[in-house]
Order: structure tokens, then sequence, then C-alpha cells
């Protein structure tokens, strides 16, 4: 029993070598209770809600130790090639997916370009917007052409299969856009019909027509529309100069024949505008330089008046009616022979003849014309009624006379 118990109290035997190499990489990890008491602040903290001692503050001991290594990088992402280089504005092909005009990344378009509707994909017009950059987006209309402006587009003979489907199309527009345009394409040869439809129904619902009759027209169509977004409407306004000369010439060069030179005598001699249309023709011609032609431009121009004088057609002469006058053939004969004489004569001189002359002449000859049946229908008459009076007088006579012989 002893020598049990001397055993059991017998001090284990030393390690060996390796032992010892090992024990030195032996790693302490502390208990829990460890951890807490230095997890917990020495000082009461005045407010609950004071950040501790942290996890990785507790374990920082590890990174000193000879089995940390720190962690791999991450792997670079992948090479991808750049994208090849294109112009602006231009897009693929109906074969092939366009590609919006901004960057991908960017996610919102730009306001420069042109929203295009998914319904178009596919539309060889795209191929014709080179000069101002598009992309597709969710937008109801066709065409997107800035914050006020729209398009609808419109093929003539997709019209002849569909006629309801521009009507339903305006009526989807949202009332924000004030221009709102009907972009249509004259893609057949009969036109008078369906573009009759086609302008009826845009007057109606406010919209504004334009007729292309190529895809690359309707392509400047869109870009204009979009490049003059934002400008004035007066941008298209001729300028005119403020000084009185310049105007005197805008004014008076309008007149055919009058050059700047005869400006500047006309300016030089009687001074102003107002002189110059109160001059008389000889007034004009004293000035040198200006002929008889231009003087009797000039003349004209501020002494025609605006409005026309219509002709008073001549009214058809009376001529007093003969009672015992009987027509023969024979004189009608050579009264139709005298007008073909005379129509053959003023159809020569037709070409010498004013657009006045020729409309009198026309209306006199309609005036005899008619005066001449008038005579000869009241002749008709006349003769009629005198017959009619002969054979009562002689009935009356007939009476008479059995009355007597009685």
């Amino acid at each position: 029993m002893n020598n049990g118990e001397d055993r059991e109290q017998q001090p284990p035997p030393p390690p060996s070598n390796s032992n010892d190499q090992q024990s030195k990489f032996v790693i302490n990890i502390p208990s829990y209770e460890e951890v807490m008491e230095i997890s917990q602040p020495k000082t009461t903290p005045s407010s609950f809600f004071e950040p501790s001692t942290s996890f990785s503050q507790a374990f920082n001991f590890v990174k000193n130790s000879d089995f940390y290594s720190p962690p791999p990088p991450p792997p670079p992402p992948p090479l991808t090639p750049p994208p090849p280089p294109r112009q602006i504005g231009l897009s693929e092909g109906p074969s092939t997916s366009a590609t919006p005009s901004f960057s991908a990344g960017a996610g919102i378009p730009s306001r420069n370009a042109i929203l295009v509707s998914h319904r178009q994909k596919g539309n060889p017009l795209l191929k014709h917007i080179r000069n101002v950059r598009w992309s597709f987006a969710d937008v109801v209309c066709d065409y997107s052409l800035g914050q006020t402006a729209c398009a609808l587009y419109l093929s003539l003979r997709y019209h002849l299969l569909h006629p309801d489907y521009l009507y339903y199309r305006i009526r989807e527009l949202p009332k924000n856009f004030k221009l709102r345009v009907v972009l249509c394409h004259v893609d057949v040869e009969d036109v008078v019909k369906p573009l009759l439809e086609v302008t009826k129904t845009a007057l109606l619902h406010d919209c504004t027509l334009l007729c292309g009759w190529s895809l690359e027209e309707c392509g400047r169509y869109l870009e204009t529309i979009k490049v003059y977004e934002n400008k004035p409407a007066d941008l298209i306004q001729g300028q005119m100069d403020s000084d009185y000369f310049s105007r005197l010439n805008h004014a008076l060069t309008t007149v055919r024949h009058v050059n700047k030179t005869d400006v500047v005598t006309l300016g030089s001699t009687f001074g102003s505008l107002s002189n110059i249309m109160d001059a008389s023709m000889e007034d004009l011609a004293r000035c040198p330089g200006i002929g008889e032609r231009k003087v009797k431009r000039l003349y004209d121009t501020f002494h025609e008046p605006f409005k026309r004088v219509v002709p008073i057609r001549p009214s058809v002469p009376e001529t007093p009616v003969h009672v015992d006058a009987e027509p023969s053939s024979a004189s009608e004969n050579k009264e139709d022979n005298k007008e073909v004489g005379d129509a053959n004569k003023k159809r020569k001189k037709e070409s010498e003849l004013t657009v006045k002359s020729a409309l009198s002449v026309a209306f006199a000859k309609c005036s005899d014309r008619i005066g001449r049946k008038n005579d000869k229908s009241r002749s008709n008459e006349a003769e009629e009624e005198n017959v009619a009076t002969t054979e009562a007088n002689a009935g009356s006579l007939n009476i008479r006379n059995g009355t007597s012989s009685q």
C-alpha cells in the first residue's frame, strides 16, 4: 500500500525535448470569465449606450502569434476588352440591338438625346438619325423630343391596313406635350384618300402633321425639332438693320428692276420714302439712271390699288320688236356666215388682246346671241298672235255673212 501511495504521490517525470518544443507553441485561450473581465470597463459608464471593448480588441493578441497569417487578397476583376469606338448617335441597325448613345453605367438618359420607344425597334428610320443622340426608353409616344414635344410615326401603307391605329395612339398621349407631331411617311402611290384621313385626324386632335417622302427626310425632321427645342421662335426671323437707309434699301429693292444705286439716287433726291411715293412720273424721270421702265414700275407700285376692280358685265341692249318682221332662212345664213368670219378674225387677234378686252368681247358676243334669240322668240310670238287675230276676224266675217243671208 505504501508503495502504491508513494507512486501516486511521486511527481511526473520531466518532459522530453520534443515536449518542450511543443509547449513553446501552445496558445493560451482565455476563458469566458477572463474575456468578460477584459471587456468590462473599469470605470462606471455614464450611460448604457456608450461602446465597450469590442471582440477584435479582446482577441488582438492572436495576430501576434506565429500561427496567424493574413487573409489572401480578393481576386482581381476579370479583364474585359474596351468597347469599340463608335460615332455619336449611330445605331447598329434593325437586325442588331440598338445601343443607347449614353453610357450604360449612367442609368439616366441625357437631356440632349431623343428617347425612342421600344415599339420602334427594327424601324429603319433609326439609321437616319445621325446628328442627334438617341436611346431607347419606356415612353408612351414613339419619339420623345423634349419635355414639351413628342412625335408619332405612321406609315401610309400601315394606315391602309389599320385605319384606327393613329386615333388610338393619339388618345394615349399625355396632355403635358405642347407640340404633338404626326410624322407621316408617304410610301404609297395613291396618297389622296389616306392622306386626307390622316390630315383630318391630326387636325381634330390638335396635332401637327409632317409628311416625308423618304426615311431620310423623316429623320431630318426629328433632328431639327430636337435641335431647336430650346431655341426661341424669333430665331428664324430675318435680321433688319436699324438705320433708315438700310430699311429704305430693303423696301425699294423689292420693286422689280430697281437696284441699290437707284435707291441711293432716289434717297438723295427726294429725302424720304413718303416724298418718293408722292412724286409724279416726271419727277421720277428727272433722276439720273432711272429710265422709263423703272419709272413706270415705281409709279405703278405706289399708286396701284390693293383691291382689284371686277369688270361689270355689260347689259343686254334692248332691240325694238317688229311685229310684221318675218325672218328668212337666207338672212339667217348670211348672219351665221358673218359670225363665223368674225370669229376667225378674232382668233387671229387673240394673242394681241389682253385678258380684260377678251372678257369684254366674250360678254358682248354672249349678249348679242341672247338678244337675237329673244328677237326670234318675240317675232314668233307676234306671228302667232297675227295668225290668231286673222282667224278670229275671218270667223267673225263668216258669222256676219251667214246672218245677213238669212
